[in-house]
Order: structure tokens, then sequence, then C-alpha cells
């Protein structure tokens, strides 16, 4: 596999028995949404409580089609296609797979993660207010900002504090916000989108290390990274997405590069 170096040692996590389905992927196909999209063929798996699955591939493979229908932000093809927690959802938009315990990380901070032009607080509204921060239709300041506060202080956010306009930060530092709001909304299901580029080494750690904290608490995790080291290190099981069609779920413990690699060409797929 050509990957511009040597692949180093990386350290393979151990899961716990897993638990309850929480996504299923049952025969999805997906049409390209535009002209140098990319479409979905036939895609199957299943990711239980307890779990981390990762999903590698080169750029350009149908990550962001296939994260955009997880999501709710691109409907699927039929409803029964996509289902959380055993409930098809694949009719359902973002806010409504959120009330069943589902949050996204996405893969564009700014203006899909986070608002540029908006505060730190006013952001945490966006995914969060239901965390008390309405009453009677009026946003409560005061709990807004104590929850992005927390936030801030829990992930090393460094930042002036929750008055911040997000569109003003490093691309690290707005990583870990948006990773840290959504990690405090206790999801039972988060879906991850290249959750390091951009952070340095500690920064990069620390998010790992809360990722295989909340699958040990029994949370189902789905990371889409082009960093396969990443991938090793952190997942349970593999997969590799190559022109849109997904590879069959592999054991990280029983599984080496090169086999990822071979994937990532499309000669096992």
């Amino acid at each position: 596999m050509m990957i511009g170096r040597d692949m180093p040692h990386v350290a393979v996590t151990r899961a716990t028995k897993p638990g309850p389905v929480r996504l299923r992927l049952k025969n999805l196909n997906q049409p390209r949404a535009t002209r140098f999209g990319t479409s979905l063929t036939d895609i199957n798996m299943v990711l239980r409580a307890g779990q981390i699955i990762g999903i590698s591939g080169i750029s350009g493979n149908g990550q962001q089609e296939l994260a955009a229908v997880i999501s709710g932000e691109v409907r699927a093809s039929a409803a029964d296609m996509v289902h959380i927690k055993d409930q098809p959802v694949g009719h359902m938009g973002p806010m409504q797979r959120r009330r069943l315990g589902f949050a996204f990380v996405p893969e564009e901070r700014l203006g899909r993660g986070a608002i540029p032009e908006m505060s730190l607080a006013d952001n945490s509204l966006l995914t969060a207010h239901r965390r008390g921060m309405l009453r009677h239709g009026f946003v409560r300041r005061r709990v807004e900002k104590a929850f992005t506060g927390r936030c801030i202080d829990e992930f090393d956010v460094r930042t002036p504090g929750p008055n911040a306009e997000a569109g003003a930060m490093s691309g690290g530092n707005l990583q870990k916000f948006i990773l840290g709001r959504e990690i405090m909304l206790d999801p039972d299901l988060m879906l991850v989108s290249q959750p390091t580029w951009g952070v340095d080494i500690g920064a990069a750690t620390a998010i790992r290390r809360r990722l295989i904290d909340m699958r040990n608490s029994g949370k189902a995790i789905l990371v889409i990274s082009e960093d396969v080291e990443e991938l090793f290190e952190i997942c349970d099981i593999l997969h590799v997405l190559c022109k849109g069609q997904l590879s069959a779920g592999l054991t990280a413990a029983e599984t080496s590069a090169e086999d990822i690699g071979a994937y990532m060409i499309g000669s096992q797929i």
C-alpha cells in the first residue's frame, strides 16, 4: 500500500461484549446527488452498543455521501435502509434522529459543525437546546453559557470564553468544541467524521481516549477517517469504502494495514 511512509506499530483496543443494535444499514443504495459525487451501492453494516466501528478509504469514495445519509442531511432512498435502535429512519431529518439519541460531528467544521458568525454559546444552542436552554420560546442565556463553559473547560478549548465567535477560532480548537458539545449530549449513537483533523498530538490523543471511554460505557460510535493509524488504535471493527461499496467488517485485532490497503484499491471488494 502506498501511503507515503511506513506504518508504525499501532495499539489495538479490546471491546467488551457488544450490546443491542444501535445502527443498521440494510441494502443501502443511494444515487449520487451531484455530477461529481459518488453513488452508494448495496451497503450493509451493523453497529452495536459498546462498539467503535471505523470506515476507512481514499477521499472521494463515498464517505461524505454515507455520512449525509446516516445523519439525515440527505434522506435515504427508502426508510428501512437506515435503522437507529431498530426504528427505520431513512425518511427522518437530523433533528428527528437526534431525538432518538443520535449525535453527529461533521467533517466540515465551519458551516456545518458551527456557524462562523455566531458565538460558541449560540452554537451550543444549535444541537443542545433540549438541555434546558429554552423556556417558553426564550433562550436561557445563563444555561447556554454554563453548558458552553463546561465544554470549554472539559475539552481544553483555547478561547476567550463562550462569547467568542466560532469563525475566529483555530481549526483544532473549533474541532474540540464541536466534538465536546456532542459528547456532552450523552448520545447512545454518535457518528464522527475525521475526528482529529487539524488538532495537535496531545488533543488528538485526548479525543481518541474520550471516544474509547464512550465505547466502554456502552455507547455506539461510527468513525469515518482517512487516518488508518487512528482507526486501528480506537476501533473494534474496520470497513473500507471504495467506489461507493463497503467491505465486509474486519476485526481490527486480526487485520493488517496491508489488508486495508488492498481494500482501498478495490482488489478485495
